[in-house]
């Protein structure tokens, strides 16, 4: 029980420090805090599985976790290759690029807008592990299938988003445009795919975690001999839960960093919002 009492009486120390870090501004802070309170929940947890002596096939240590990241790099990298790089990745580009291209026919076509959107939400409310499987047996049981899948996830999200950011220029703004005697393929690159980024990049950053998600959850049910998704599901009826936590791991550091790569360019590209201010 050492070890639980020793991790509580640090949380209790990480609370207090950052209980006083938080009322300070600096730029430093902003990323010690959630860092501290990251490494408290990484103590609690040991402490708890060592104080309580936890069977770690129904909870792992921390430690034990990151001995198995440290040992399985090889393995876990040729995952990751897999699942992010090959399938959702490229599902990602795919699927939000098409969405961008149909959205501005849908904006240019109210009869297109009438008849698609109410399709796409009905698309967008299928469970994926209905259409996962279909998925599999149309592209094979390589990346292809996963990224069909993402691209199917990702689509409709992204026209939503697009098709409402290009109706956000108000009518002074278009007046204008005709006033200057602009063409709409003028209008639509001077003023409304401008208007529309901070829309575009509200679905970019939903599509990141979607795709992921996507990707992991097809290799489910059809894959080769690697992938994030056929690990896990291969792991745990071995009840190596260790290996698991640490495709899990991989998988919430990668998808954060993709979403944090996604805001740092909508910080860089929509610098003139309103929601960018102060931050």
């Amino acid at each position: 029980m050492s070890w639980f009492y020793g991790s509580l009486l640090f949380w209790a120390v990480a609370w207090a420090v950052n209980a006083q870090l938080s009322k300070r501004s600096e730029r430093w802070v902003r990323f010690f805090v959630p860092t501290l309170f990251g490494i408290t929940v990484l103590v609690i947890w040991e402490g708890m599985v060592r104080g309580f002596n936890i069977n770690p096939v129904l909870l792992p240590a921390p430690s034990a976790i990151g001995s198995t990241l440290v040992g399985e790099i090889p393995t876990l990298w040729t995952d990751l290759v897999q699942t992010f790089f090959k399938g959702a990745l490229s599902g990602y580009i795919i699927g939000c690029g098409a969405a961008v291209l149909v959205a501005i026919a849908v904006d240019r076509s109210p009869f297109l807008q009438r008849g698609l959107l109410p399709v796409g939400n009905f698309v967008a409310a299928l469970p994926i592990v209905g259409m996962a499987p279909i998925l599999v047996m149309w592209f094979g049981f390589d990346w292809h299938s996963k990224a069909a899948v993402v691209v199917v996830m990702v689509f409709f999200p992204m026209l939503v988003n697009t098709v409402q950011g290009l109706q956000a220029s108000d009518a002074l703004q278009r007046d204008l445009m005709n006033t200057y005697a602009a063409n709409y393929r003028q209008s639509l690159l001077k003023l409304r795919l401008p208007a529309a980024m901070p829309f575009m990049f509200n679905g970019l950053k939903i599509c990141t975690t979607l795709a992921l998600i996507g990707a992991i959850v097809a290799e489910f049910f059809g894959s080769p001999i690697k992938g994030m998704g056929f690990r896990i599901s291969t792991e745990v009826g071995r009840l190596a839960l260790d290996m698991v936590w640490s495709e899990i791991a991989v998988a919430a550091i990668v998808g954060s960093a993709f979403y944090g790569a996604v805001a740092l360019a909508e910080k860089m590209v929509t610098f003139w919002h309103p929601s960018q201010r102060g931050q």
